[in-house]
């Protein structure tokens, strides 16, 4: 029976790569993206694509690759782990009661100096409730107050240390302090039966770093901690234990799922030469706590947040995480509400308990696109982690780092600023007439910048004057172009007046005549034919009638000042529109 293989398709489903490349390819040359005369194996160029870290993605994954994954340790649900945070710790101390009550089963507490721990935990059951901590500016001081408070401690609680993570967020930390620190509280921890370091992947990720980057990173400052406590004295085995792992995912569900697999992989590579051992079969597994991304969230439009929070937690469940937490969707406007922590909670008992993510361990491995990612983004974390060796070996300069770290920002602002990365809701399908929800700032917020940042600057700041929407012909012809570029112009805080309707030159100036003050700024919008025909005419009787800047929609002539097409630098195109309505 063991030799028999189970067959799940029969002869009939039977197909070669060259019948998938026909098919493919025949859907390609039906939408003009693949040559009439090209051969059937160009679909693989056409739809691969290349992530920040340079691995190409591939349409289908196909058997023959690497499997090196390492099996989550988690067995069943996830530990669903609330953020909790602000300077009131009434109301602290409220959303996180509320949160346990609704189904949370661990807390991770965000503070600071000023933070009373005791009262933002008043009433929490310790001993059944974890609690990480997370105080880069005041380490010592929250961590004391924590190990203070009076019974036992969950054994899954954190003192969150993480002094290379704090430096990395430009908190002022003297090595030799860290260092001190470090071993100090790790043997309080230990006393106590609790964890006592979070090794932070996310303060990469905040600065835009990329999934090898972040999983580099990660691994460069574990390694460092299980010197540090090598050097105090501890097994290779006893500072693995202390040690848990965050990492961000983001609605890029592929890559996050295999951003944890390949972090285990990593991470049981380094316990292996260190002389102990990783994975489920006894060693010493990565605890890995899963947060979706704060980066990736907008505070326009943030009910797509919902959607974006709710495929990163897929990503983190499918990944093996053991904690997950889902930011709420509100949390780019400020300190999230009631509301907002009811939706993220709720992301998570949807994932576990209706739609049974958690029934199965791994349920990605053996999938070859997904394998193979995790291959490629292993190999190029491990890379980054050596670099990262290569310049800590004479003190822990960051530098490097931040200067690689930049190239992908910039990589990844130029991707969005062309539209290549859509943000819904802020580079596409703004709406400028949304009410933002109003909530009170969050200091959290002031350790990222968001991925489109520079969409909300424009928003921020609206124009004062709109752009004439020049539609040229019935609506049937102009509506497409019509629909892009007014989309395009509100997503940098452009209103436009419209047409409407019109059937030559006439109707349209008179049209740009009857608005209440004529713009300066005009943009053409009809179909090729209707350009070919009267195009021109419009501009220069636009441009007679009070317009200084004429702009059309698709390609550019050379009767225009600018166009608006796919593909454009959309925040250069914007901020020219704005300096001319100015």
């Amino acid at each position: 029976m063991t030799d028999t293989p189970l067959s799940l398709a029969q002869p009939e489903d039977a197909h070669t790569r060259a019948d998938w490349e026909a098919a493919t390819a025949a859907v390609l040359r039906k939408s003009r993206k693949l040559a009439e005369d090209a051969p059937d194996s160009d679909v693989w160029q056409k739809l691969t694509r290349t992530t920040l870290d340079g691995i190409a993605v591939t349409p289908l994954g196909l058997p023959g690759g690497t499997t090196t994954s390492v099996r989550p340790s988690r067995a069943g649900s996830w530990d669903i782990r609330s953020l909790v945070s602000g300077p009131d710790a009434k109301l602290a101390n409220e959303a996180a009661l509320v949160d346990l009550d609704g189904g949370v089963t661990s807390l991770w507490l965000a503070a600071d100096e000023s933070t009373d721990v005791a009262a933002t935990l008043a009433g929490v059951l310790l001993d059944l409730a974890p609690v990480v901590l997370d105080a880069p500016g005041a380490t010592t001081a929250v961590a004391e107050a924590f190990l203070a408070l009076p019974g036992a401690k969950h054994p899954d609680s954190n003192l969150g240390i993480d002094p290379l993570g704090a430096m990395l967020r430009e908190v002022p930390v003297a090595i030799d302090d860290a260092v001190a620190q470090l071993q100090t509280l790790a043997g309080k921890a230990r006393q106590h039966d609790i964890r006592a370091i979070a090794v932070d992947a996310t303060a990469a990720h905040d600065l835009g770093a990329s999934d090898a980057q972040e999983l580099g990173w990660s691994i460069a400052v574990g390694v460092a901690y299980l010197r540090w406590l090598s050097a105090h004295g501890l097994s290779v085995a006893e500072a693995a234990g202390q040690i848990e792992f965050r990492y961000a995912v983001t609605d890029e569900q592929f890559p996050s799922i295999a951003k944890l697999r390949a972090a285990r992989v990593l991470w049981a590579r380094v316990l292996e030469v260190s002389g102990a051992s990783a994975g489920p079969d006894g060693g010493i597994p990565q605890r890995q706590h899963a947060v979706t991304s704060r980066p990736m969230l907008s505070k326009y439009d943030p009910y797509v947040n919902m959607l974006r929070g709710t495929v990163a937690a897929f990503a983190a469940g499918v990944g093996g995480a053991d904690a997950v937490t889902v930011l709420p969707f509100d949390s780019a406007n400020g300190l999230p509400e009631g509301f907002g922590r009811r939706i993220a909670r709720n992301v998570n008992h949807l994932l576990i308990d209706e739609s049974h993510v958690a029934a199965v361990a791994d349920p990605a491995g053996g999938a070859y696109a997904v394998e193979q990612l995790t291959s490629d983004l292993a190999e190029a974390g491990w890379a980054e982690f050596l670099r990262l060796e290569a310049e800590w070996e004479g003190g822990h300069d960051f530098d490097g780092f931040r200067s690689r770290v930049a190239a992908v920002v910039e990589a990844r602002e130029a991707d969005i600023a062309r539209r290549k990365r859509p943000l819904t809701g802020l580079s596409e399908f703004p709406n400028l007439a949304e009410t933002l929800p109003q909530r009170a700032p969050d200091p959290l917020n002031d350790r990222v910048r968001r991925y489109g940042a520079s969409f909300e600057e424009l928003r921020d700041t609206p124009a004062t004057r709109p752009v004439f929407l020049a539609t040229l012909g019935p609506i049937a012809q102009h509506t497409a172009r019509a629909t892009f570029a007014a989309n395009l112009f509100a997503a940098g805080g452009v209103a436009v007046e419209v047409a409407g309707p019109t059937s030559g030159v006439e109707d349209v100036v008179a049209a740009y005549r009857a608005t209440a003050e004529p713009s300066p700024v005009v943009c053409l919008a009809g179909t090729d034919a209707v350009y070919t025909e009267w195009g021109q005419a419009a501009a220069e009787a636009l441009r007679e009638a009070g317009a200084q800047r004429v702009v059309i929609a698709g390609k550019a002539t050379d009767y225009v000042d600018d166009s608006a097409a796919m593909g454009v630098d959309a925040l250069s195109f914007l901020n020219r529109t704005r300096e001319a309505l100015a």
